[in-house]
């Protein structure tokens, strides 16, 4: 098994891609995932090394490079289930860059955020809450189950707007023979939930699109909201085009080189899908030795996979 590093590690100190992706070939890496914070100026020397063989670019997360004009770097500059038509055809506009990107470089995936339900964000309350007493207090049950219930209430809409952005990419995807892949994430108010990802790949039925798993978002969905990580991984299995790895610390501190977390990596080899692209993702600036003991650390877990 062989494991790429995301660029939003080191894509902030750099101004050469070259040097960008040379620290990244002196940490042992091999395969890079390029972030959506990669800018412009970066591009170039990144081509220059991924044309000479040097390095491979297994995925790249949207929208990558970073728009120009773009005031910050962010995967939800655009979103396809925003409440506003303008940003979801923004959103479309820019994935379809991001694909071309990719294909250009030799990617097979893209990775996507796909946006909010336009619902207040109770997920802050749990936090407060979880840090505060835990899960088993009245009012974190009260509050959880609130958030199920304004989600459930409003979600339709926004699904459809994903699909209808979908709908719209598909054709380039097909051509391109690159894969859109589905994030999930580990705010509630985000769309698609577990059980919307896995309906919404059995409807459309296409290698074209896929499924995300970051294992972090996924470990903090399961510390606020219940659900079963494990349980997600199996029954996503036949979708899933790659992995986010990192480790996290309950409720919800996350991007940290295992085995700093808590997560249980071990007892995941047995879900993981073989071919998939596996991307570690350590928080930007994160020390290199740590980074380099995470990669020591998947190798040894997940050595036989």
């Amino acid at each position: 098994m062989e494991f790429a590093l995301t660029t939003r590690w080191n894509a902030g100190r750099h101004t050469s891609g070259e040097a960008m992706l040379r620290e990244i070939l002196e940490l042992g890496f091999t395969r890079v995932e390029l972030g959506y914070d990669l800018r412009a100026d970066l591009v170039a020397g990144a081509q220059k090394l991924v044309a000479s063989g040097a390095i491979k670019v297994d995925s790249v997360h949207n929208f990558c490079p970073l728009p120009v004009g773009a005031r910050k770097a962010t995967p939800e500059l655009f979103t396809f289930a925003d409440t506003d038509s303008e940003v979801r055809a923004a959103a479309v506009r820019h994935t379809e860059k991001t694909i071309r990107f990719a294909a250009e470089l030799g990617a097979r995936v893209v990775v996507a955020h796909a946006g909010y339900v336009d619902i207040p964000k109770l997920t802050d309350d749990l936090l407060d809450l979880y840090n505060h007493g835990g899960t088993g207090s009245a009012a974190y049950e009260k509050t959880r189950q609130r958030l199920l219930d304004t989600r459930e209430k409003n979600v339709a809409r926004h699904l459809g707007w994903l699909r209808a952005g979908l709908d719209q990419l598909l054709p380039l995807l097909e051509a391109t023979g690159v894969t859109l892949a589905l994030e999930l994430l580990p705010w509630w108010e985000t769309v698609p939930s577990e059980v919307e990802m896995l309906a919404l790949l059995q409807a459309y039925n296409t290698p074209r699109l896929r499924c995300w798993c970051d294992v972090g978002h996924m470990q903090i969905r399961q510390n606020l909201m219940q659900v079963n990580a494990r349980r997600w991984l199996e029954r996503l299995q036949p979708f899933i085009a790659g992995y986010h790895l990192h480790d996290t610390q309950p409720p919800a501190r996350d991007h940290l080189m295992p085995p700093l977390g808590g997560i249980d990596f071990a007892a995941m080899q047995a879900v993981l899908v073989p071919g998939a692209v596996y991307v570690m993702e350590p928080a930007p600036n994160t020390d290199p030795a740590l980074v380099a003991a995470g990669h020591a650390y998947f190798k040894k877990v997940w050595g036989a996979a």
